[in-house]
């Protein structure tokens, strides 16, 4: 089975909203750009073809991403602020040993969910398994790379 993507409605509304334009102006677009450059000649040395159509295997698979993304998305709310944390839950951490000001907030979900310039957790990772279900002021661990790391839940949003 297909791994669940964990979106807010807003998230999911706007990559609807971009795999329709790709899959509508997009394609159009391209294959205007792709038939122009064909017009310049050979196409064993036309730069611009090979990058019009580079750009298209690109934009194409965008396409199959978003549509895998929503063919398994799950809406998901966020917690409320000094509740749980759950997918699309912006957490502050503090890691075991760090100064009382040390702190970094990330957000718990997809990637499709950036904002803010927001380091994103997946769910799915270590910490973010550590994480979902933990309050204020809970420590969880999580094993890194390096060992076990330890984390205290400053604040939930």
């Amino acid at each position: 089975m297909a791994n669940e993507h964990h979106l807010s409605q807003a998230a999911h509304d706007r990559l609807s909203a971009e795999l329709e334009q790709l899959r509508t102006v997009g394609r159009v677009e391209m294959a205007d750009r792709i038939e122009r450059a064909r017009e310049h000649g050979d196409l064993k040395e036309n730069a611009e073809y090979h990058a019009a159509k580079e750009e298209k295997a690109k934009m194409e698979a965008r396409v199959a991403k978003i549509a895998g993304i929503l063919e398994n998305a799950v809406i998901v709310e966020g917690s409320e602020s000094g509740g749980r944390v759950a997918t699309g839950s912006v957490v502050t951490l503090r890691y075991e040993g760090d100064d009382e000001t040390e702190v970094e907030r990330y957000l718990v979900g997809s990637i499709e969910e950036r904002h803010d310039d927001l380091e994103v957790v997946s769910p799915q990772s270590p910490l973010g398994e550590a994480l979902i279900g933990a309050e204020v002021g809970a420590t969880v661990e999580y094993a890194g790379p390096a060992g076990t790391l330890r984390v205290e839940v400053v604040d939930i949003e």
